[in-house]
C-alpha cells in the first residue's frame, strides 16, 4: 500500500474513555434530517418508466425530423449541434437506464452483525475552523457497532486541532510532509492503524451514532470493498435556506437528485462509486488497491475504478447517516464544482482503458461524461448570436413552429421523467445553478486536453455574506453578449427567424440570470468569512 512516510511527525492519543458531550451551539448539523433517499415506491417507479417511455417515442421522433437532408443548414453548424442533441440523448437514455432499468438491490438485515470488528475512524482536516470540526469529532467519539478509534488527521499542523482531540480523547494525527493533498493523509494513516474497516468522514460531516450499526452489515458478502452512504446538506434544508435559488438550497437539490434516485440506481447495477466521505471501507480491499491515488484531484473516484476492476463490489445504504455542509457561496460552489470536474473528466481515459464488465464500464462514463454537459450548454447559447450576427443557422427550411412541434414534445416530456424519478428533488433553482455554472465544465475539459493537473482545494465550510463578482464573471460576460446582441437583432429588423433567435436569447438570459442570483444578491445567512480569500480559493 502507498504511504508517505518520510520525515513524518506522528503524535497519537489514547481512544476515549468517556466522550466530551457535544458542544452547543445554532448547527443545522444537529437538527433532525428533512430528507429521506430511500427507493421510490413502487407505484412512482411504474409511472416513471411509462414517461421514459413515451419520452423514447418522443426523441425517435424528433431525431427523426431533425436527421432529414433537408434540415442540413449550415454544414458546421448542423454537424455540432446533431453531436451535442446525441450527446444529450445518451445522457438521457443513460439516467432513464440507470434509475429505472433495475429492482433495488436487497439488503442484509439489520439484523446481521459482524464479531469482533474493529473500526478506524479518519477524519481528515487541512484548514477549517475548529467549530466546523468539533461536532464531527464529538459524534464520531460516540459510535457505536464496533470497537472504534477515531483519529484526526491534521494536515494543517495546527496546535488548536491537537487540543481537540485531547479534548474529546480520540488520536491525532500529523505530518511533515504533505504530499498527495487528501489522498496522502489518509495513506499516511492507513499505514499506522490496523483496524479491520475505516471509516472516513469529512470533517464537517457529523455521524449518527448508528452509523456503523447500519453499514456494517453489508460486509458480511465478502466481495464488497466498500459501503457508500449519502451527503446531507444541512444548511441546504433547514427551513431558513429552502427557498428555491438560494445557492445552499440550490447546490443541495443537485445533490439530493444524486444521492436519491441515481444512487440507488447504481447501487441496484452494483456500480455505486466512492464518493469521499460518509463511507466504509474494508482494509484489505484498500490494501489490494494500494491505497488512495494521490494524482488525481477526485482520488474517491479513481479508487473506485481500481477496486471494482479487481473484482470487488460496492453497496450503497440510501440513509442518511450524517449531516453535512454543502457550499454556501458561489466560490465555494465553484471551487468544488471545478475539481470535480476537473477528476472526472481527467478519469475518461482511465475509465475507457479500464478492465469493468460493460455495465460497469458504462455506468462510470455516465458519471464522468457529466461534465461535459457544459459544452452543450455553450452551443445552445452561441446558436442565437450566431444567427442574429452572421445570418447562418445550423437547421434550414423549418419555420420555428415546425422545429418546436418536433423538439417540445421530447423535451417536454424528459423534464417529465425527472420530475417523477426525482420526487420533487431537484428544483428549478439547482437546474439554473448548474446552467450558470456551465463555464466550469468548458475550463476544466480544456485543462484536461492540455494536460493540466488540478489542485486539491478544501471546499470552504463557511460563505461570505457579500457580493460576489469574480466567481460568476464568466457568467456576467456571457449575459452581457446575449444582452447586446439581442438589442442588435431588434434594431436589425423584425422577420420572424429574427424575433425567434431573440426569443432564444432572452430564454436563456432569465435562466442564466436566475442561477447567479445569489451570488449577486445573496439572501442566506451565513457566518462572516474574508471573501477574497474564498474567490482565490475558486480561482
Amino acid at each position: 500500500m502507498t504511504t508517505t512516510t518520510s520525515t513524518t511527525t506522528t503524535t497519537t492519543l489514547p481512544p476515549p474513555i468517556a466522550a466530551a458531550p457535544l458542544p452547543e451551539a445554532a448547527d443545522p448539523r444537529l437538527d433532525p434530517v428533512r430528507w429521506d433517499p430511500s427507493p421510490d415506491p413502487a407505484g412512482r417507479r411504474r409511472r416513471a418508466r411509462l414517461l421514459a417511455l413515451v419520452a423514447l417515442f418522443g426523441l425517435v421522433a424528433y431525431f427523426s425530423w431533425l436527421l432529414r437532408p433537408s434540415r442540413v443548414g449550415n454544414p458546421v453548424l448542423f454537424t455540432v449541434l446533431v453531436i451535442v442533441e446525441l450527446f444529450n440523448a445518451a445522457q438521457a437514455i443513460g439516467f432513464w437506464w440507470t434509475c429505472l432499468g433495475r429492482r433495488t438491490r436487497r439488503r442484509p438485515r439489520d439484523a446481521v452483525t459482524i464479531s469482533n470488528v474493529t473500526v478506524d475512524v479518519f477524519i481528515p482536516t487541512y484548514n477549517e475552523p475548529v467549530d466546523v470540526v468539533e461536532p464531527t469529532v464529538a459524534a464520531a467519539a460516540r459510535l457505536t457497532g464496533a470497537q472504534v478509534r477515531v483519529v484526526v488527521l491534521d494536515d494543517g499542523n495546527r496546535d488548536e486541532m491537537a487540543a481537540l482531540a485531547r479534548r474529546h480523547g480520540v488520536g491525532y494525527l500529523r505530518r511533515t510532509v504533505h504530499s498527495g493533498a487528501k489522498a496522502g493523509n489518509i495513506n499516511h494513516a492507513l499505514g499506522r492503524t490496523d483496524g479491520m474497516f475505516v471509516l472516513v468522514l469529512d470533517c464537517d460531516h457529523v455521524p449518527a451514532p448508528e452509523f456503523l450499526e447500519r453499514t456494517l452489515p453489508e460486509f458480511v458478502d465478502p466481495t464488497v470493498a466498500y459501503v457508500q452512504t449519502p451527503q446531507y446538506y444541512a444548511n441546504g434544508t433547514a427551513p431558513d435556506g429552502a427557498v428555491a435559488g438560494q445557492l445552499p438550497a440550490a447546490a443541495w437539490h443537485q445533490q439530493a437528485l444524486f444521492f436519491g434516485p441515481i444512487a440507488n440506481g447504481k447501487d441496484a447495477h452494483r456500480a455505486m462509486f466512492c464518493c469521499g466521505t460518509n463511507v466504509v471501507f474494508r482494509r484489505s480491499a484498500l490494501d489490494d488497491a494500494g491505497g488512495f491515488p494521490e494524482a488525481s484531484v477526485t482520488e474517491d473516484f479513481e479508487l473506485s475504478i481500481g477496486m471494482h476492476e479487481r473484482g470487488w463490489t460496492s453497496a450503497y445504504v440510501p440513509e442518511v447517516l450524517a449531516s453535512g455542509l454543502g457550499p454556501e457561496d458561489a466560490a465555494s460552489y465553484v471551487s468544488q464544482q471545478n475539481r470535480w470536474a476537473r477528476g472526472c473528466v481527467g478519469a475518461l481515459g482511465r475509465v475507457l482503458r479500464s478492465r469493468l464488465r460493460l455495465t460497469l464500464k458504462l455506468q462510470y462514463l455516465l458519471s464522468a461524461s457529466y461534465f461535459l454537459t457544459g459544452w452543450t450548454v455553450l452551443v445552445y447559447l452561441s446558436l442565437p448570436v450566431i444567427r442574429i450576427l452572421t445570418g447562418a443557422q445550423p437547421v434550414a427550411g423549418a419555420a420555428a413552429d415546425s422545429f418546436l412541434a418536433a423538439f417540445a414534445p421530447y423535451f417536454a416530456l424528459s423534464l417529465a421523467v425527472v420530475a417523477t424519478i426525482g420526487g420533487g428533488r431537484y428544483t428549478f433553482g439547482a437546474y439554473t445553478l448548474a446552467a450558470a455554472t456551465f463555464w466550469i465544465h468548458v475550463h476544466a475539459s480544456c485543462a484536461a486536453l492540455a494536460g493540466r493537473k488540478g489542485r486539491f482545494v478544501v471546499t470552504p465550510k463557511q460563505g461570505a455574506t457579500g457580493r460576489q463578482i469574480r466567481p460568476v464573471w464568466p457568467t456576467l460576460a456571457v449575459l452581457g453578449v446575449l444582452l447586446v446582441v439581442a438589442v442588435y437583432g431588434l434594431t436589425k429588423g423584425t422577420d420572424a427567424a429574427t424575433l425567434n433567435n431573440v426569443a432564444f436569447a432572452m430564454v436563456h438570459i432569465t435562466i442564466l440570470g436566475h442561477g447567479i442570483a445569489p451570488a449577486l444578491l445573496p439572501t442566506f445567512t451565513a457566518a462572516e468569512a474574508p471573501s477574497a480569500a474564498l474567490e482565490q480559493e475558486a480561482a
